[in-house]
């Protein structure tokens, strides 16, 4: 029989106004993989934030035992003496200090106040490898990519002598390949007789490590699922997420296209840093009204450029080309213009670019058309607060009130209030990079519903998105983009996974190789 590791009992959390966890256990077996697994806002992310000392001892209820030894961290340095180290979703890294810097940060290697930087960089260069990143560990943070950076965080909690190591979303901002090497990695630890928890909404990847599965449902824990012994599918999994079965992941929708409104011709985008880098390379497209149009493509084929340069250049340098609308040529010189328009973009970095997160939920949802909500530029308080409560209960955003502060919400309800600031600015076309990105099933579902009602409603979506499950079963049309380029168009109903990867692969061959 395995040893416990790990058991949290009775665990309470209260925040003002919300009871994060209400009662919550844990139990987790020395050498195992444990998924944590629930909506956004069932108390994941705040039940490892307890185990891990970022709240205190005494601002919770309950007992932490660890190797048989109860626990109260007031720190996370008391948690880290004793080999748990957590990896939060948003990275703690350093972008200007090189990977050697940021992996010893606060566990400097060196005696008397004197940094040992031969030590740093060695003892760097070994962790790297046993993760195995080929990168130098003098390479400056911001030069490395965000799956490279995952993995530094994980070196970096080798370095902190890890036996527990909690994982909150590690492939969230991941493409298959590299998501494939984490999860590939967890397994090795595993085999090594390391501990993990991971924390995932990407139920595919959860079956696919995990021996067991605690849920978590409205800050309580619903079950826990083995292996061995329990129905391990997804549909089992979804089904005590979210308190019934979801027969189908993308809600039913009557498709009624109207004709060609937009269209964008021979859009040409260098790169605002590295000249003679071209970003998008002549594309070319046209949007349909009630239309839900995607873009799919691997990480780094200029979609996000594409998306981010059309929405009043707010990306790029030497833009050239031309946008229609109507029929008639257009020009969006900045944001402003392009919000006029009735254009909006929901951006996929939702805590750095889409909201102000030390703002209210109110403040937050009006943001993007103040001229709503005031008049002769003097803002009407209660007309905005009334508005963005409208907004939260379609939303159904999870909130105490919409005067609370937006960076105190879990992340699918981040995501909905973004989404519903853009919704409140009345666009005609709403460009959603990532929309679903971090979220669970059954807020995706949610989102999908108002995608569906806007597009009902004659209004038109351009979709951004890496899950191809998704773009197949939302959109009409899809074009397929590699390298800055358009390389394909289908339709949606013709499409397919392996359709779309043939014609990324095609595209990527040289002349002399096909």
């Amino acid at each position: 029989m395995a040893k416990t590791l790990l058991e949290m009992k009775n665990i309470t959390k209260i925040f003002p106004g919300v009871k994060a966890l209400d009662n919550v256990n844990l139990t987790v077996e020395e050498g195992e993989i444990h998924a944590i697994c629930g909506e956004n806002g069932a108390g994941k992310s705040t039940l490892m934030n307890v185990l891990s000392g970022v709240y205190p001892y005494g601002t919770y209820t309950g007992d932490i035992v660890y190797d048989g030894e109860i626990c109260q961290f007031q720190k996370i340095k008391d948690s880290e003496a004793k080999g748990i180290v957590i990896i939060h979703q948003e990275l703690a890294l350093v972008p200007l200090l090189t990977i050697g810097e940021n992996m010893f940060l606060g566990n400097e290697r060196g005696a008397k106040a004197k940094i040992n930087w031969s030590e740093t960089f060695d003892k760097a260069d070994e962790l790297l490898s046993r993760v195995g990143l080929k990168e130098s560990s003098k390479t400056l943070i911001k030069d490395i990519g965000v799956g490279k950076q995952q993995l530094v965080e994980i070196a970096k909690a080798l370095g902190k002598k890890v036996k527990l190591l909690i994982l909150d979303e590690p492939t969230a901002s991941l493409n298959d390949t590299e998501a494939k090497h984490l999860l590939d990695l967890m397994l090795e630890f595993k085999k090594q007789g390391m501990t993990s928890i991971i924390i995932s909404h990407k139920l595919n990847e959860v079956s696919y490590v995990a021996d067991r599965i605690t849920v978590i449902r409205d800050g309580t824990s619903i079950a826990t699922m083995d292996k061995k012994k329990d129905n391990f599918s997804e549909d089992a999994i979804i089904s005590a997420m979210v308190g019934r079965s979801l027969t189908d992941r993308f809600p039913k929708r009557e498709s009624r296209v109207g004709d060609v409104f937009f269209e964008v011709k021979d859009w040409c985008v260098d790169h605002p840093i590295f000249d003679g880098i071209k970003v998008c390379d002549h594309v070319n497209f046209n949007l349909r009204k009630g239309e839900v149009l995607g873009i799919s493509g691997l990480m780094g084929a200029g979609r996000t450029e594409l998306a981010m340069s059309i929405f009043g250049r707010s990306y790029g340098a030497n833009i050239k080309g031309h946008i229609y609308m109507n029929g008639k040529e257009v020009s969006f010189p900045n944001v402003k213009s392009a919000i006029k328009s009735k254009i909006a973009y929901v951006t996929e970095d939702r805590k750095g670019n889409g909201l102000i997160l030390t703002e209210s939920i109110c403040k937050n949802t009006t943001a993007a058309k103040l001229d709503r909500v005031s008049k002769n530029y003097i803002l009407d308080f209660d007309k905005e607060r009334m508005y963005s409560e409208q907004m939260a209960k379609e939303m159904h955003t999870k909130c105490a009130t919409v005067m609370e502060d937006v960076g105190n919400l879990s992340g699918g309800n981040m995501q909905k209030v973004l989404l519903g600031k853009w919704l409140f600015a009345e666009p005609d076309i709403l460009i959603l990079d990532e929309p679903t990105r971090g979220i669970d099933v059954g807020a995706k579902y949610e989102i999908y519903c108002i995608i569906n009602r806007m597009v009902a409603e004659g209004k038109s979506v351009i979709m951004i998105s890496s899950e191809m499950p998704e773009i197949l079963g939302m959109c009409d049309r899809i074009y397929v983009m590699n390298e800055g380029k358009f390389i394909a168009e289908m339709n949606g109903k013709d499409a397919t996974q392996e359709k779309i990867m043939t014609e990324i692969i095609n595209s990527g061959k040289s002349d002399n190789i096909k």
